[in-house]
C-alpha cells in the first residue's frame, strides 16, 4: 500500500468512527492538509447527518463549503465533539508536530476546544523522536529576528518560510536540526518567547487517538494516560 493509499485508508477509517456519533446538532472540527482533505471529501456524503464544522484554515473552510457543509466561526459554537486532522510527525505518546500547511495556531485552538482529537496519518509520519520534520513556529512579523535568535539559543536552526503568510497575518519560522526529546517542556519554552504566536508541537494537547495507515492496513493507537512528560 503506497502513501496515497494509506492516506485514503485512514480517512475512510476516521469516517467509519465518526459516522455513528453524528447527530443533528453535532459540530466537527476539521483540520488542514492532504489527509484532512480526503476526510472532508468523504464527509460530504454524511453532510445531512450533522450541523456543520469549524475549520482550522481558510483552505479547509472553502473545501467544506464546496461540499455544502456549513462552516462556523469557533466563537459561535458551544461544543466541538470531534476534531479530525493529520500530522507531520507523531510519536508513541501521540504527541505531534503540525504546521506544514502553516495552519498550526488555528489547529491548536480547535484541538484545545474539541472533546476528542483523532489524528489521521500515514506511516511515514511515525517517529521515535520528534524533530526530523522542521518544527514550525508562527511569529509576529516585527519579532521575526528576535524569535529566530531565541530559537538558536535553544539549539535549533530557524529558517524563514519564504512567501508564506498565515491566515492570521504572521510569518513562519521552520526550526531545522532540532531533535525534541522533551516535547512538553520544549513547547512551553518556545511559546514563552516574546513574539511567538504558537509553535507546532502538540504535546500539551496531544491526539487522543491515532489512525495510522501502514502497508498492512490501518493501525489504531490511543493515548497512554502518562503521555504528558
Amino acid at each position: 500500500m503506497d502513501q496515497d493509499s494509506q492516506k485514503r485508508s485512514v480517512a475512510e477509517a476516521a469516517l467509519a468512527i465518526v459516522e455513528p456519533r453524528l447527530e443533528r446538532d453535532t459540530v466537527l472540527g476539521i483540520g488542514t492538509g492532504s489527509t484532512a482533505n480526503l476526510f472532508i471529501d468523504g464527509l460530504a456524503e454524511l453532510a445531512h447527518l450533522f450541523d456543520g464544522a469549524v475549520a482550522s484554515s481558510e483552505a479547509s473552510a472553502e473545501r467544506l463549503r464546496q461540499h455544502q457543509i456549513p462552516v462556523y466561526d469557533l466563537n459561535a459554537v458551544n461544543r466541538i465533539e470531534l476534531y479530525i486532522d493529520g500530522a507531520d510527525e507523531c510519536n508513541e505518546a501521540l504527541q505531534l508536530i503540525k504546521g506544514g500547511g502553516a495552519a498550526l495556531t488555528r489547529e491548536k485552538i480547535v484541538a484545545a476546544v474539541a472533546q476528542e482529537f483523532i489524528c489521521i496519518a500515514d506511516e511515514s509520519k511515525w517517529v521515535p523522536v520528534l524533530g526530523d520534520f522542521p518544527l514550525p513556529v508562527e511569529a509576529i512579523p516585527m519579532a521575526r529576528s528576535h524569535v529566530a535568535r531565541e530559537l538558536v539559543k535553544l539549539g535549533g536552526d530557524p529558517v524563514l518560510r519564504e512567501g508564506v503568510i498565515t491566515d492570521n497575518g504572521n510569518c513562519i519560522l521552520d526550526v531545522h536540526n532540532f531533535p525534541i526529546a522533551e516535547p512538553l517542556a520544549t513547547e512551553a519554552r518556545i511559546n514563552a518567547i516574546v513574539g511567538v504566536v504558537c509553535n507546532g508541537l502538540f504535546a500539551a494537547r496531544p491526539a487522543d487517538q491515532l489512525l495510522l495507515g501502514t502497508a498492512q492496513g490501518v493501525q489504531t493507537f490511543r493515548r497512554p494516560a502518562s503521555s504528558l512528560d
